[in-house]
């Protein structure tokens, strides 16, 4: 069976410059999570960094811009 959401991701305000969390809860603990942002999918780097811990993923944003919106 494929992976649901539990929790889906929240709305998040952040200054600008500053980090942002985004975080959702699946149905199946390391369920694979692909990120993206419209059709671009998000990889791990200075800007970007997934975690994920049992059913719980996160994407956390470094140094927001406005096109991070």
């Amino acid at each position: 069976l494929p992976a649901l959401f539990k929790q889906e991701l929240q709305n998040t305000e952040a200054e600008e410059g500053g980090t942002a969390t985004l975080r959702c809860e699946l149905t199946k603990a390391k369920a694979p999570v692909e990120w993206k942002k419209g059709d671009t999918t998000l990889y791990p780097g200075l800007k970007y960094e997934m975690k994920q811990q049992g059913s719980t993923a996160e994407l956390v944003i470094y140094d927001l811009e406005l096109d991070d919106s």
